[in-house]
């Protein structure tokens, strides 16, 4: 029933980010648009290469689906057809904006969701010398959470820093694998002192046993250990949250299953993103309505966000206009 349009497209970041892996100017994502009968329902997903994806596969894996989605694939059918993973993501939040116009309703809606509420985003601090990240935490030190990159060697002094620079800010802090278990013994448990609540993906995925044995002295998170629902078996009992993003899900479907059943199995929920405009934030709020921590901050970070971009002030994101998705 709906017509596909695939898109790839290059979004200049503000600046320079970096993580533990590398550094980027800009991002490349996949835009999806369905249209049927005159409406458009869209989604965004961000091919990643740490998990073997890139536009030309995404795009590739999208386009298989041309025909059926023409003979009406609905999401049900989609979590069938394709993995967990950045193409169906945007195929998935398209169908959601696709039903959500049909319908008449706001997508959360249709989620069982009465009321999307406004949610307080971290920020994040791009990797760099403890100098540099200072001056960004003091020029950012009016936002109520900040999200530390750090990379292992240095650290404590990075998070020092920016806890000098934004004393009164909230902390969580992120690894991207980038840790040995000799640096999370050194670093946290000295963290908390300095404001952090939280340790994001300290070990390599699959390579994390050793969280299992060692202490827990702050919340610690999966992210790159945590894509699916099917991730869950080997979480429990070393992490004591998870990250979802919907890149990794494989869109709002799954996230929202997950979400489910992680909570069930007594962990608690961040929901974050990749580098991405307003149109791959939308649908992550919806899975991010009272959890423990949002980091739904990527158009901040972005030099330019579509039309009908979701409004951010220094506290808050607000619900997308129906004209960006849902």
């Amino acid at each position: 029933m709906a017509t596909l349009k695939v898109t790839a497209e290059t979004w200049p970041i503000r600046g320079r980010f970096a993580i533990s892996r590398g550094a980027r100017t800009h991002v490349e994502v996949v835009m999806v648009e369905l249209r049927e009968n005159g409406l458009i329902g869209r989604g965004e997903c961000v091919p990643y290469a740490h998990y073997g994806e890139s536009n030309a596969s995404v795009i590739e894996l999208i386009e298989g689906l041309r025909s059926d989605l023409a003979q009406g694939l609905d999401t049900e059918s989609l979590q069938i057809r394709l993995p967990s993973g950045a193409a169906r993501n945007a195929l998935d939040c398209a169908l959601w904006d696709l039903q959500a116009k049909r319908s008449g309703k706001r997508a959360w809606e249709l989620a069982g969701i009465s009321t999307l509420a406004p949610l307080t985003t971290a920020y994040t601090l791009s990797l760099d010398t403890p100098e540099k990240m200072h001056n960004a935490a003091r020029d950012n030190s009016q936002r109520p959470l900040l999200k530390l990159k750090l990379a292992g060697d240095g650290d404590l002094e990075r998070v020092e820093a920016v806890h000098a620079g934004a004393p009164n800010t909230r902390l969580i802090v992120d690894a991207n694998e980038g840790w040995t278990p000799q640096n999370y013994q050194d670093i946290a448990p000295q963290l908390a002192a300095l404001g952090v609540e939280m340790i994001e993906q300290p070990f390599p995925a699959g390579n994390d046993y050793a969280l299992s044995e060692l202490p827990h002295p702050l919340s610690i998170c999966a992210d790159e250990a945590c894509h699916d629902r099917a991730s869950l078996a080997d979480i429990v009992g070393k992490y004591d949250m998870i990250n979802i993003k919907l890149d990794k899900t494989g869109g709002l479907t799954e996230a929202l299953e997950l979400r489910r059943e992680a909570e069930a199995a007594g962990l608690k929920i961040m929901v974050g993103c990749m580098l991405a405009t307003s149109l791959a934030m939308a649908p992550a709020m919806v899975v991010a309505q009272n959890v423990a921590v949002v980091d739904l901050d990527g158009p901040l970070l972005l030099d330019k966000d579509r039309n009908h971009g979701i409004h951010f002030d220094t506290e808050l994101m607000y619900p997308p206009a129906a004209a960006l998705w849902g």
